[in-house]
């Protein structure tokens, strides 16, 4: 369901991102697919400095659908990016992309805490965001962070998925899995 950046996965990825119902709420928003691959190499780079961590959103064959990142790496935490190309809103990829990279960011790689920064005229992100049971939004327990995101008007709702959330949600998750293999034994 994830891999590693690839510029392999370039053109596939480009093509996707370029559709009007997603293409205004990706971070970095290039005209070009030269852009493109410059960017997918510029952060591929900086995944190696510690800057970010990115992965691609792969369908059930490997294909790229999509990709999740983790911007602005700083005291173990950072700003969630992802969207997903248009033929697979509604298909249910969403949230095991983001428990995938969650799991690998908090079990894996020492992260403590992941913040979302979505548009509030983004329906769609924001609905997403609250349907994650281990975050929570933000705008007052972190108000500095608040406040910085949006320094040049209100726009943005600040969520954060910290890792004690999401340890106990994965707990829960495996204690349920076992439940139910007991219940079949």
């Amino acid at each position: 369901m994830l891999k590693k950046r690839d510029v392999h996965d370039s053109q596939v990825l480009f093509d996707l991102m370029t559709h009007p119902d997603v293409f205004p709420f990706v971070r970095h928003k290039v005209h070009s697919y030269e852009e493109f691959l410059f960017i997918t190499k510029q952060m591929i780079d900086s995944e190696e400095n510690g800057e970010l961590i990115s992965r691609t959103i792969t369908d059930e064959w490997g294909a790229p659908i999509g990709t999740i990142t983790l911007y602005d790496v700083n005291d173990n935490a950072g700003f969630l990016g992802t969207w997903l190309g248009k033929p697979y809103h509604g298909k249910g990829y969403n949230m095991p992309a983001k428990e995938a990279f969650f799991h690998e960011l908090f079990f894996e790689l020492g992260i403590e805490s992941v913040f979302m920064k979505i548009r509030k005229a983004n329906v769609r992100s924001r609905k997403a965001a609250e349907k994650l049971p281990y975050a929570v939004q933000a705008n007052d327990t972190r108000p500095a962070i608040y406040l910085q995101i949006n320094e040049h008007e209100d726009a943005f709702d600040l969520y954060e998925i910290p890792k004690d959330l999401f340890t106990l949600y994965a707990l829960r998750q495996q204690n349920q899995e076992a439940d139910e293999q007991a219940l079949e034994a």
